[in-house]
């Protein structure tokens, strides 16, 4: 899961934002207007914009290299004091310009109620020696990272000169580049990786429809022409839309949450697909676990984080239920839904005719080496052929039982041919178990898994252990078996 993911550094580049929440209780109305009086409680301070992005992106375990624009002025000092709370966020690159104000945001509340909201902000671009400066520090953070988010708020700091010199910097490096974007069109994105927008954002780039599935993927093709990169359309309650560059398509669906408020929510996701990209994931896990860390950011009040603690109980929460014995096909759909959502999946395979302790350690320690097990086990055909007319004892319904009954197992599976081989195709696990009584190269789809970048592990049985022994022992006929616990 991802508490077993290592994460890379992150660069991001872009409108850093003080957020202030003032809040309080409403009791009257003013007397000089028709207007509620708000009596002040307290007053919170928190990073916004790609200050937000920053501290998101650390919330879970990354590096951050920050750059941005800052004024010369108490909010800016605000602003390093709460950054400073992450030890993984460098933020030697935030440039002070004396000629502008560092960008804040005041929202007035009365409980979970947003009443007005206040912004201090200059959105001219920087004169030419602050942005050469700007170019500079984003060009160190760029060389000492992973990848690259832009995170532009509109507030001056991404024009076209910034971008297309960043932007040019790390695809020389070969990394990837997310753009969280503001402008009416996405061409000056042109060379990212991903663009993000919202549904909004989209519309307004494209000038098309984007209330049904069809709409907004034809939207966001239009959008991935623009900038010639995958575009990631976030939706809100209804979840994601990845348009990726080749044409694939996917609509993840957000789970059923209370949402109070969506401020930074767009900030979590662009953190959360960086930081799973940086820890060498696909594009398609990244932006599962992204829905879900949205999912967990607007049930909370304000800008702020998702840890990963957090995130790993919502992704256990999200992953759809196990069943236990299931199709071959149903268990590779849901061995990839899985994956995405960032587990191992683990699988092993036997005939497991009578349950004994050989058999109990063999899945007890093939559970011990991820997240999710698959067993497959013979059908009655499959054992008759490798073990005679005798076996099986139990039939494959009553042997699926047993086995998906124990707290070790996610998934049973049936095969029918004399070895596992097509369901580990279908299934494609990270780790395929069997006992140590076998070598490396004897195990069945091993070469599969390797080839697929997982591994093969052999783990200690219990000797002497074997339904022969146990027939013997109850007067039957034992067939051709030996103490593996099959």
């Amino acid at each position: 899961m991802i508490e077993n993911m290592h994460f890379g550094t992150i660069a991001i580049v872009g409108d850093v934002i003080l957020d202030r929440y003032i809040s309080g209780r409403i009791d009257r109305i003013s007397p000089e207007a028709p207007v509620p009086v708000l009596v002040h409680e307290h007053l919170d301070i928190v990073a916004g914009g790609a200050a937000n992005v920053a501290a998101n992106a650390a919330a879970l375990g990354a590096h951050v290299r920050l750059v941005g624009l800052v004024g010369v002025d108490e909010h800016a000092t605000r602003l390093s004091h709460t950054l400073a709370r992450w030890d993984q966020i460098d933020t030697r690159g935030l440039v002070r310009d004396a000629h502008r104000q560092t960008t804040t945001k005041t929202r007035v509340m009365s409980g979970r109620q947003q009443i007005v909201r206040i912004d201090n902000e200059d959105i001219h671009p920087p004169e030419p020696a602050i942005q050469a400066e700007l170019v500079k520090q984003a060009y160190l953070a760029i060389d000492g990272a992973d990848i690259l988010i832009c995170s532009d708020y509109g507030k001056g700091v991404l024009d076209d000169s910034v971008l297309e010199h960043i932007i040019a910097r790390a695809r020389t490096r070969n990394i990837p580049i997310i753009v969280d974007p503001k402008r009416t069109s996405f061409a000056a994105y042109r060379g990212a990786t991903l663009v993000t927008p919202n549904r909004q954002e989209l519309a307004r780039a494209t000038g098309l429809p984007v209330s049904t599935d069809d709409q907004i993927t034809a939207a966001a093709s239009a959008a991935g022409a623009q900038s010639c990169g995958s575009i990631l359309v976030t939706r809100s309650e209804e979840g994601m839309t990845l348009w990726q560059d080749d044409g694939t398509v996917s609509h993840v669906r957000s789970r059923a949450a209370e949402v109070f408020d969506v401020s930074g929510a767009g900030d979590c996701v662009v953190a959360t697909v960086a930081a799973i990209l940086s820890a060498g994931q696909s594009m398609e896990t990244a932006v599962t676990i992204a829905n879900t860390a949205a999912a967990v950011a607007v049930g909370k009040l304000g800008t702020t984080t998702v840890s990963r603690s957090e995130l790993s109980h919502a992704l256990m929460r999200d992953m759809p239920d196990s069943g236990k014995l299931v199709s071959l096909e149903q268990a590779a759909a849901m061995a990839r839904d899985w994956r995405h959502h960032g587990a191992r999946v683990v699988f092993t395979n036997g005939c497991f005719d009578l349950l004994h302790p050989g058999h109990i350690s063999l899945i007890q320690g093939a559970a011990t080496q991820g997240d999710k097990l698959i067993v497959a086990l013979n059908t009655d055909r499959s054992v008759r052929r490798l073990k005679g007319d005798s076996r099986p004892i139990q039939d494959e319904r009553a042997r699926a039982t047993v086995i998906g009954a124990l707290r070790s197992v996610d998934l049973v599976v049936l095969f029918d041919q004399d070895t596992p081989e097509e369901a580990i195709r279908m299934i494609l696990p990270d780790v395929i178990v069997k006992g140590a009584d076998y070598r490396e190269d004897e195990v069945v789809g091993g070469d599969i898994v390797k080839a697929n970048g997982g591994r093969v592990v052999l783990v200690d049985i219990m000797p002497g252990r074997s339904t022969t022994s146990l027939v013997k022992q109850a007067g039957g006929q034992p067939g051709a078996e030996t103490d593996i616990p099959a």
